[in-house]
């Protein structure tokens, strides 16, 4: 079993429409580096927390969309950096400094909405990692969970861990509350992870041999 396997079964991401309206400025910026990438899409499928972190909630992240891209899905966070008022002392960064992103690439999936749950629920756990033990995830770097069952919600893939890239499509930003970055993780096998944990090859480098920051759940290692 890996840090990620109870989110196959069940998220505790539910998809809401937003109570009330409310000033949050960080919140906007992320939305409006969004639309740049996808004009159209105003409304893009969005699953919210049901309990804030704050109030003793699970899931450190206050929400999550997912934005239409053609060939695959594409998942950005909200949460990781401040979105309301500005609360940290750094004045030059935005909570954290980065916001997640995530890519799947659209299948032939049983439950193609089971599957969408699931990334939600890994980047509440990534997140999770930052809330509680203050880890940043920057771009070139690796998350070998140690699980060698696949991340999609049967466990079949060879896809078991990540590593991560500056999104390609969502540039960093400067929001009223400082800067955010946004990072892509991209699926990796357990082989790929462990060269990379072995210093057998960099992780830039294995970016370039998988040569998509798309994760594919039917792709075969490159190692």
């Amino acid at each position: 079993m890996g840090i990620f396997d109870k989110w196959k079964k069940k998220s505790e991401s539910r998809e809401e429409t937003p109570k009330e309206e409310v000033s949050a400025a960080g919140w906007d910026a992320i939305t409006a580096a969004c639309e740049a990438v996808y004009p159209t899409q105003k409304d893009p499928k969005h699953y919210g927390t049901l309990l804030k972190w704050q109030f003793g909630g699970n899931d450190p992240l206050e929400g999550i969309s997912i934005y239409d891209a053609g060939t695959y899905w594409h998942f950005v966070t909200y949460g990781l950096s401040e979105l309301y008022q500005k609360e940290s002392e750094n004045q030059d960064i935005s909570g954290y400094g980065m916001e997640f992103t995530f890519k799947l690439k659209k299948d032939d999936y049983e439950d193609e909405e089971a599957e969408i749950k699931c990334i939600c629920g890994i980047l509440q756990a990534i997140a999770r990692i930052t809330f509680t033990k203050g880890e940043i995830f920057g771009p070139y770097e690796y998350l070998y969970t140690g699980q060698t069952q696949g991340i999609d919600t049967k466990m079949q893939s060879a896809i078991t861990g990540f590593l991560t890239i500056p999104d390609r499509e969502l540039q960093s930003i400067t929001t009223p509350n400082g800067k955010v970055e946004f990072v892509t993780f991209i699926g990796a096998t357990d082989s790929e992870l462990l060269a990379v944990r072995n210093h057998e090859i960099t992780v830039k480098e294995l970016y370039e041999k998988i040569g998509s920051d798309v994760t594919d759940y039917r792709r075969k290692s490159v190692i």
